[in-house]
């Protein structure tokens, strides 16, 4: 980990947008994730009007709020109240009745162009958030390898070119780095194993770009000290890139702060037991969700999500890496997603 000033740590170009396909599709069915929705994507582009997003200090966040007429706030705002409720409360409506459209944002950058929708309540002021974006086919993929392989569940529902997804609460990673990483040595020596850990998860299923703004971190009070967890909130890169380092976050200009706390406090033994940990955790998951797992490698293996030249490359990086020859017969991403997790893994239990 003490050689990651010499990498490139960013993507070639901007990424290309995969549509959903039908196998993708009927997977999304099978699993309960393609639903009708009242809203579509191309429905929140109707806004008038935007004005800047500021944070607190006054700093442009890149995000723009965005205003409707009247004609159409009494159309989308109902409906994205549903939407919310059928994300959270299996589409009741009377326990909903007191919520309502606070806000819409729409954020430009980035490659899904998303609309955050603010949903309050009434009666004590406190807000959730959701997302509406454009269902690239890549970002469902590392979703739902997330939701299967990860500690983490995510709730996220599509209907044709629309995405819904849930906020992931936590503080943002760059955030973290810069204000929460001057602590005691317990706690530092607790973010150093969850960044090791995240940094396994993310190898291991080829989710790529995890620099420290396309995560967040979760802190939770214990008897001594905290514990933290690292989440992914970006998954427009899920076995995207050519690079094998590009899937590893500590290889990151922006993560170089946990690089040094982990050489500060870590040796290699330790580490390797830490990245074992989480192997174990991923073995156990992966018998688990055995068919679910089975029938998403299925479809993504099938399915162009990357350049041919791109996987060619990573396919060629993977295997000097783990000097497997496997990897050479892998002509899709989600092949070499799959290679990954039965070299890692070694009994082929996928």
């Amino acid at each position: 980990m003490t050689q990651f000033e010499t990498r490139a740590d960013v993507p070639s170009k901007k990424k290309f947008f995969y549509p959903i396909h039908e196998p993708l599709r009927e997977y999304l069915v099978k699993y309960n994730r393609e639903v009708k929705l009242p809203v579509q994507y191309s429905d929140l582009l109707r806004f008038q009007f935007s004005t800047p997003l500021l944070d607190k200090a006054g700093n442009d966040t890149l995000w723009q709020t965005v205003y409707y007429d009247q004609s159409e706030m009494n159309e989308l705002f109902p409906n994205l109240t549903y939407i919310y409720a059928l994300m959270n409360a299996d589409g009741d409506m009377q326990v909903m009745e007191h919520l309502h459209i606070a806000q819409i944002d729409y954020c430009t950058f980035g490659n899904s162009k998303p609309f955050r929708i603010r949903v309050m309540n009434r009666f004590n002021d406190n807000y959730d958030y959701f997302y509406v974006k454009v269902a690239d086919a890549s970002r469902v993929y590392g979703i739902e390898l997330e939701h299967i392989l990860s500690p983490n569940r995510i709730t996220y529902l599509t209907d044709n070119s629309t995405l819904i997804e849930e906020h992931i609460s936590g503080l943002p990673g760059d955030v973290f780095i810069q204000q929460r990483t001057n602590t005691s040595k317990f706690n530092q020596i607790r973010i150093c194993k969850e960044f090791v850990k995240f940094n396994e998860r993310c190898f291991i299923r080829l989710l790529g770009d995890m620099r420290s703004y396309n995560y967040v971190v979760h802190i939770t009070p214990d008897i001594e000290g905290n514990q933290y967890r690292i989440r992914a909130i970006d998954f427009d890169q899920q076995s995207y890139e050519g690079r094998r380092n590009f899937y590893l976050p500590h290889y990151f200009k922006e993560n170089n702060k946990l690089v040094q706390l982990g050489i500060q406090h870590m040796d290699k033994t330790t580490m390797r037991q830490y990245q074992e940990e989480e192997r174990s955790l991923i073995n156990s998951r992966m018998k688990l969700v055995h068919y679910r797992l089975k029938d998403v490698l299925a479809v993504m293996k099938n399915h162009e999500i990357s350049p041919k030249e791109k996987v060619e490359r990573l396919a060629g990086e993977l295997l000097d890496y783990h000097k497997k020859g496997s990897f050479k017969k892998c002509r899709t991403m989600g092949e070499l997603v799959e290679e990954q997790l039965i070299v890692f893994f070694e009994k082929k239990q996928i």
